[in-house]
């Protein structure tokens, strides 16, 4: 009988543990993957949703369109081909908290403005822009930041907005450590004899566009953060806060025919500013190693389109500033 007793309870143990041990390939053991991107889609067959409906629908909570470029066009007369039916690169911003989040943090102005993608088949339509974790971790922000929890749900609302019917994609793209921001930074001496520190920027910029523009670089929005944004707050730490949005059409076409996504990067941000009473000027952009590791890119044209933009860029800042 005890022989009895002790074969059952060893059964009992052994289809417990059994129970409790599943393969490493079945569902419940996946981890979820936090990714920097974020993918919205919608049934769109009758094309009843526009790049312009959306725009609308992303200014109706407050994330102001500053930029809305329809980029088939000049695919189309440069390439002579598309990958998209609609291919639309858009900046937008919440000013407020815009204005919160780079005063604790001067490095979400390498996300000012954020980006997004549009593009669509004959059958749907989709956006793409950065999630939660993607902007915290480019840009360095606590991911319990309430100012950027507020944004990333102002794009949530807004995305539900601009698509009724939608609902994010399952991605496969990989997950990027928390604390890898993938960020190139520079810092100078700014001489000022002679020289007031809006002549000084002035000539720089003057220098930095006109570098860039023979190399293919195009500038699709300029904003001015000291005054659009600090200065009617009352803030006066800077003599000047620029962002730049860099686009070059030789990285983003190709880019962009196996991850149209490549839009939540796109276009770059190039930061530069300088500290009242102080000789030094900070400038960074995210590298291009963000849409490598984000996305998965392995296509070797791609790959060399980006690395080559990175490598511009890297060379006018460093001659110009040397």
């Amino acid at each position: 009988m005890i022989n009895i007793y002790r074969l059952c309870a060893t059964l009992i143990f052994f289809i417990f543990i059994n129970g409790c041990a599943t393969k490493p390939d079945t569902p419940v053991q996946k981890a979820k993957v936090i990714q920097d991107i974020q993918i919205y889609t919608s049934p769109n067959s009758e094309a009843k949703i526009t790049t312009r409906s959306i725009e609308s629908a992303f200014n109706s909570v407050g994330l102001t369109i500053v930029s809305n470029n329809d980029m088939n066009r000049p695919f189309l007369k440069r390439f002579k081909k598309l990958h998209h039916r609609v291919y639309n690169l858009a900046m937008f911003q919440d000013k407020n908290l815009t204005y919160r989040l780079v005063k604790r943090y001067p490095e979400f102005a390498l996300l000012t403005p954020l980006t997004m993608s549009i593009w669509s088949d004959k059958q749907s339509i989709n956006i793409s822009t950065l999630t939660l974790y993607g902007i915290s971790r480019a840009a360095k922000i606590p991911l319990d930041d309430p100012d950027l929890i507020e944004y990333s749900q102002k794009i949530k609302t807004a995305l539900a907005l601009a698509l009724p019917n939608g609902h994010f994609k399952e991605l496969s793209h990989k997950t990027i450590p928390h604390d890898k921001s993938l960020a190139t930074h520079f810092v100078c001496e700014v001489n000022l004899t002679n020289l007031s520190s809006q002549e000084y920027i002035e000539d720089f910029e003057a220098e930095f566009e006109g570098e860039l523009e023979p190399l293919g670089f195009l500038v699709p929005n300029f904003t001015n953060l000291n005054e659009e944004i600090f200065q009617e707050r009352g803030y006066a730490l800077y003599d000047y806060f620029h962002t730049y949005s860099l686009c070059k059409f030789d990285v983003i076409y190709p880019v962009s025919k196996n991850h149209p996504e490549a839009g939540a990067w796109a276009p770059c941000s190039f930061y530069l500013y300088k500290k009242k009473g102080e000789d030094r000027m900070y400038m960074g952009f995210l590298s291009i190693e963000n849409w490598i590791d984000s996305m998965d890119i392995k296509e070797k044209g791609s790959l060399e389109s980006l690395r080559s933009a990175q490598g511009m860029i890297e060379k006018v800042i460093t001659e110009i500033t040397e």
